[in-house]
């Protein structure tokens, strides 16, 4: 069995890695919607699950394993990790077409149609009765542009080189605002956080 050793950065005395891209403002701004979209699929998600839960079909858990992985990409991404932005633009690929198969009924029946007579009302999680099947198909209508401006934006954030990483002398770097998670202020070796921030 080979262990895996972590990648090992050299770094010229005096000097200490900067990221240059992550200091400009649009990608400040680029990562802060990220964040908050994902944030607002979770909550839009959550909201659908729990307030149509007798309704979903054995789709529940796969909503809470969607929930989850919005969850820890917005944590990574907030920490720059530039390389879940496909998978986020992905997945939101992914999650657009299933709300726009539930809002307009392709597969049989919309959220909204459930509001005629005869359909029976949803019950929450809890047990007790859910959410209009009006609100639930406002809700999954919402789902649509909310990741279609997902994968916008998470996509502009891939290209903006957030991983671009340049050796500054260390009184550079202090004015700049310092290194980052992992990375080493001090000239010599580091091993992993450079590593890892070039491939993020």
């Amino acid at each position: 069995m080979v262990r895996r050793v972590p990648p090992v950065r050299n770094i010229r005395p005096g000097y200490a890695i900067s990221y240059p891209n992550r200091e400009k403002p649009s990608s400040h701004a680029t990562k802060f919607l990220v964040v908050l979209i994902l944030l607002i699929s979770v909550a839009l998600m959550l909201a659908i699950t729990i307030g149509g839960w007798s309704e979903l079909q054995g789709m529940t858990p796969v909503n809470f394993a969607w929930c989850i992985a919005y969850l820890l990409i917005a944590f990574y991404v907030w920490r720059w990790a530039r390389g879940l932005l496909p998978i986020a633009a992905a997945l939101a690929v992914l999650l657009l077409i299933v709300a726009l198969i539930a809002a307009t009924g392709a597969s049989g029946t919309s959220w909204f149609d459930r509001s005629d007579y005869g359909y029976s009302a949803a019950q929450s999680l809890f047990g007790g009765p859910g959410l209009s099947a009006d609100m639930l198909g406002l809700l999954t209508v919402l789902l649509v542009p909310v990741q279609a401006l997902l994968i916008f934006v998470a996509m502009r954030g891939f290209v903006q080189g957030w991983n671009v990483e340049v050796e500054v002398p260390i009184e550079q770097s202090r004015e700049a605002g310092g290194s980052g998670p992992g990375e080493s202020r001090r000239g010599g070796t580091t091993a992993g956080g450079a590593g890892r921030a070039a491939t993020a």
